[in-house]
């Protein structure tokens, strides 16, 4: 069994390579991008943004009426939804362009959020960003990748399917397969949301606590 998946895996990478390096490089260039969208901001909107954020961290730091369930149950929602609507996309022929904007979008808001915590709040917003982002981030975006580049070969087979002479091209394989790797992903972004909903914070409250 473990052989099998292992020579499954490594057939799939061997046929998507490309595509994954490519959304690797998207990825940077969308955390790239939001951290320098930082700097475009007007320094009355920052002052607002910065405002919110210290009312954030005031009501989190003295207890929230958010339980972590909550929490929890939020962002399985959450990536549920970006996953179902990767995988909705990729069932259509011109879906593969709206895949990558929202892998890019990713990389723009994670890169804005940490961007924004360094740029107001120095090292303790480093920490903040370590603490509140890193965690569970360390399972989503390769989660993402894995999802936007099944998405993207779903729609690579429909093509074929529809241009090539040769119709051998198994279609309903390929979806199966898709369906199969989307249950895959949401139990490994379940653990995800376990890290975000219980251990992240934690860690912020220590980092509120000793670097803020």
């Amino acid at each position: 069994m473990f052989q099998t998946t292992s020579l499954l895996i490594q057939k799939h990478w061997l046929e998507y390579r490309s595509f994954y390096w490519f959304s690797l490089i998207l990825l940077f260039m969308g955390v790239i991008f939001g951290a320098v969208l930082v700097n475009s901001l007007s320094l009355p909107l920052k002052n607002d943004l910065y405002y919110y954020l210290q009312q954030f961290l005031t009501q989190f730091e003295s207890g929230t009426d958010i339980t972590a369930r909550q929490i929890f149950l939020q962002s399985i929602s959450h990536h549920a939804g970006y996953i179902g609507l990767m995988w909705v996309l990729g069932l259509s022929v011109a879906g593969v362009p709206f895949i990558l904007i929202l892998l890019f979008l990713k990389g723009v808001v994670s890169g804005f959020t940490i961007g924004f915590l360094v740029q107001q709040m120095g090292s303790g917003g480093f920490f903040l960003a370590f603490a509140s982002i890193l965690p569970q981030n360390i399972i989503v975006i390769p989660a993402y990748m894995i999802m936007a580049v099944t998405s993207i070969g779903i729609s690579l087979s429909i093509i074929k399917h529809l241009f090539k002479q040769s119709r051998s091209t198994p279609v309903p394989a390929v979806i199966l397969k898709s369906v199969i790797i989307s249950g895959g992903i949401l139990l490994l972004l379940s653990g995800a949301a376990a890290i975000e909903g219980f251990l992240s914070p934690a860690m912020m409250r220590n980092v509120i606590e000793w670097a803020i």
